[in-house]
């Protein structure tokens, strides 16, 4: 059976290189099939950009979360924000069924938007499902915490029920305050604080220094966790991607 889980975030800037000047979404699947997650959180997802295919050769027909999931993963996508193109938002690949999966607007103003996508996953011969959420917070501090509220809020009865969570995504919070909320509230963990004592950085991809990308969990012992910095990694997205492996409790 099953035991420990590999799960990784990334803001995947739409698939494209990080001063938009080339589409990297094929060098993308391959790099996240190298590390073999189980759950994939992914942040800025191209859903539909008519756009594209005009501007690059060889652009995917398909959307870009299903295109990465190809047929290894299971996904789900959350729609945050529309235009006259296209439209972009949230997405969760799992190589394990979906039970249910929801995307709550959690906009600050209309201007960003953005979601809570709250899927729940079932893993064969685990007696508890895992709850699994994607986020890709405001730029504003106003904005975080608001969404960090509507996050505990939405969760807290699971919590309390001990059921195992993992909340992951760019926190887009230069200032650390998530984490003393997420503990609070909800008795959660962050995966590098956990194993390196610290909150790693993730931002900018070619020289890190902000530390905007998260994994928190509750249920979960934090056997490993790693940015993945140079490349390919830095050569495709304005972020590196946070990969985690979780030990269930």
């Amino acid at each position: 059976m099953r035991k420990r889980l590999r799960v990784v975030t990334l803001n995947m800037h739409k698939g494209l290189s990080q001063f938009n000047r080339r589409l990297v979404i094929h060098e993308l699947r391959d790099a996240l099939r190298s590390l073999d997650p189980d759950l994939v959180f992914l942040q800025e997802v191209q859903g539909l950009n008519q756009r594209f295919a005009l501007r690059f050769a060889g652009s995917p027909v398909d959307p870009q979360h299903a295109y990465l999931a190809g047929t290894d993963w299971e996904h789900v996508y959350g729609c945050n924000a529309v235009y006259d193109h296209g439209h972009h938002g949230n997405a969760i690949l799992s190589r394990f069924g979906f039970v249910s999966f929801e995307n709550e607007d959690v906009s600050d103003h209309r201007y960003e938007r953005r979601g809570l996508l709250h899927s729940v996953v079932t893993v064969p011969g685990w007696r508890r499902n895992i709850h699994c959420v994607c986020v890709h917070l405001s730029l504003h501090e106003r904005g975080r915490t608001r969404q960090l509220e509507a996050i505990s809020g939405r969760l807290e009865e699971l919590a309390s029920r001990d059921l195992p969570i993992i909340v992951a995504g760019d926190f887009n919070d230069w200032r650390h305050r998530a984490t003393a909320i997420l503990e609070r509230r909800l008795g959660m963990t962050e995966a590098s604080v956990a194993h390196h004592g610290r909150v790693l950085a993730t931002y900018p991809a070619a020289l890190p220094v902000l530390r905007l990308d998260r994994i928190y969990v509750r249920g979960f012992r934090v056997a490993a966790a790693q940015v993945h910095r140079g490349k390919p990694w830095s050569m495709l997205s304005d972020h590196l991607a946070l990969s985690a492996e979780l030990e269930r409790v």
